[in-house]
C-alpha cells in the first residue's frame, strides 16, 4: 500500500472529532484519576504548587489578644498610673489595680485586667506623669480568634500556592505543607523545515514554539528544564520514536508541535501506535486547532503519562494548549475543573459550523466587555500577542454584539489563577 492510500486509509478510519467542551472535560477526569503524588514542601519551596489537604490553623488566629495601635492599655478611670511597658513578643503582667497603665506597641499582648487601650495621639500626660485622655467606646485590639479558630479550615485542596496562601500559612504556624508534586513536562519539537536561530529564509520558517510552549506551561504549574526542549526532531518514524520514548522516562506529560495529521511526513500518530498508547482525545471539533490529540501511556508498575499533540501552526498550538493541556494539568495537580469566566461581545465573531471557534480577544474588564483582534491566522501570533484569551463561540451559532459568551483565559504569571 503506498503512503498517500495509507494516509487516507488512516482518515476514513479515524473516529469523528471530539466535542471542544466533551474533550475538555474527558482530559480533565484522567488527570484527576491521575493526579501527581502529595509531597511535604517547606514553605519556601512551595509557590505554584498545589494544596494536597485542607490548609487549617494551628491555633486561633491571633493567638491571644493582640494590640491593634501604640497607646496605653489602662484599668479602670483615668487619669491613670503607668505601671510599666509591654512590647510585642513579651507576655505581660496583668494590671490587678484600678488606675494603672502600661504604655503599649501595637500587636503586643495585651495585658489581663485590662479595660480599653488609649491611643497613643490621643493621650496626655499630667504633672506628675499620670495619663489622661478618652478611650473610643470599640476595643482597640483582636481578640483571639477573631480571624480563625484553631483547627478551622481557611482553604480547601486543590487550591494553587501563591505568596498569599505561603502568608497566611506562616501565621497559622505551618513550616511545610502538603502539596502535589509539579508535574515535569518535555517539548518535542518535530519539522526539518525549521530555524532554530535567526530570520526564516530559502523555504524555512523560524520555530517560535520551541521557545514559547514551555513558558506557557511553566504558567500552568509545570517544572520545564532547558534540556527538556528537543528538537528539531527528524522526521523520520525512528526519530520520533526515540525522542518520544526518552521525554517519557522522566516526563509525566511530553508536548510535541506538529505531525498530528497522516501526512508523508507526519509520524506521531504511527510513533503512538509503537508505544503502545490509547487516544483520550484524537482531534477535536474547535478552530482553529482541529488536528490537536491527548494520548496515554500506562507502565506495568501503574505509572501514567501523557503526550499531547500540538498542531504546528503557532496559533492552533496554543489553542490545544488551552483546550487540552491546561484542563489536563488542573487534574494532575488536583485542582478544580477551571469555570470559564463570561464577557460581552462588543463587536461580532463569526461561528464556525459545527466547531466551535475559540476568537482571539482583548477584554475590558472594567466595562466587562471582550474585543476581537487582529491578525488570528492559525499560523500568526501577532494577535495571541495583544490578547487576554479566546471567546467561545460554541457550534452553530455566531457572536452577535451584546451576547455574553464564556472566555477562556491565557495564564499571565507563574502560579497565577486564570485556570
Amino acid at each position: 500500500m503506498s503512503t498517500e492510500t495509507a494516509a487516507a486509509a488512516a482518515q476514513l478510519a479515524a473516529p469523528p472529532p471530539a466535542g471542544w467542551e466533551e474533550a475538555r472535560s474527558r482530559v480533565y477526569a484522567v488527570g484527576l484519576a491521575a493526579a501527581l503524588p502529595a509531597v511535604n514542601r517547606p514553605l519556601a519551596d512551595a509557590d505554584g504548587h498545589t494544596l494536597a489537604e485542607p490548609l487549617t490553623t494551628r491555633t486561633d488566629l491571633p493567638a491571644f489578644p493582640t494590640s491593634s495601635v501604640d497607646g496605653w492599655a489602662v484599668r479602670g478611670d483615668g487619669p491613670w498610673e503607668v505601671v510599666g511597658r509591654v512590647l510585642a513578643g513579651n507576655t505581660p503582667s496583668p494590671l490587678t489595680a484600678d488606675g494603672t497603665t502600661v504604655e503599649i506597641a501595637t500587636g503586643a499582648m495585651v495585658p489581663e485586667g485590662t479595660s480599653a487601650i488609649l491611643r497613643v495621639e490621643e493621650s496626655d500626660r499630667t504633672a506628675d506623669g499620670r495619663v489622661t485622655g478618652t478611650p473610643r467606646p470599640t476595643p482597640e485590639w483582636r481578640q483571639p480568634g477573631e480571624e480563625a479558630d484553631a483547627g478551622e479550615e481557611l482553604l480547601p485542596t486543590g487550591t494553587p500556592v501563591d505568596p498569599a496562601l505561603i502568608g497566611l500559612a506562616a501565621s497559622c504556624g505551618h513550616d511545610t505543607l502538603r502539596v502535589r508534586r509539579q508535574p515535569r513536562a518535555a517539548l518535542l519539537v518535530f519539522g526539518d523545515e525549521l530555524l532554530t536561530a535567526g530570520p526564516p529564509a530559502a523555504g524555512r520558517v523560524r520555530d517560535a514554539l520551541g521557545p514559547a510552549v514551555p513558558a506557557w506551561l511553566r504558567r500552568y504549574g509545570c517544572q520545564v528544564r532547558p534540556t527538556d526542549v528537543v528538537g528539531p526532531v527528524a522526521d523520520t518514524l525512528p526519530a520520533h520514536v526515540a525522542a518520544v520514548r526518552a521525554a517519557l522516562a522522566n516526563a509525566d506529560l511530553v508536548c510535541t508541535t506538529g505531525g498530528t495529521m497522516h501526512g508523508p511526513v507526519d509520524h506521531l500518530h504511527p510513533t503512538l501506535e509503537a508505544l503502545g498508547a490509547d487516544y483520550v482525545v484524537n482531534t477535536v471539533a474547535v478552530r482553529p486547532g482541529f488536528p490537536m490529540l491527548l494520548a496515554r501511556l500506562v507502565d506495568a508498575d501503574g505509572r501514567v503519562r501523557f503526550v499531547a499533540g500540538l498542531p504546528g501552526n503557532p496559533q492552533s498550538a496554543i489553542v490545544a494548549l488551552v483546550s487540552l493541556v491546561a484542563p489536563l494539568l488542573a487534574g494532575l495537580q488536583g485542582r478544580p475543573m477551571p469555570a470559564l469566566p463570561q464577557a460581552t461581545l462588543a463587536e461580532p465573531v463569526p461561528g464556525r459550523g459545527d466547531y466551535t471557534h475559540l476568537a482571539l480577544v482583548r477584554l475590558d474588564r472594567a466595562a466587562g466587555t471582550a474585543h476581537p483582534v487582529r491578525h488570528v491566522g492559525s499560523a500568526m501570533l501577532r494577535g495571541l500577542a495583544g490578547a487576554d484569551g479566546f471567546a467561545v463561540i460554541r457550534p452553530g451559532t455566531s457572536g452577535e454584539v451584546g451576547a455574553r459568551v464564556p472566555v477562556v483565559p491565557l495564564p499571565l504569571t507563574p502560579g497565577e489563577r486564570t485556570w
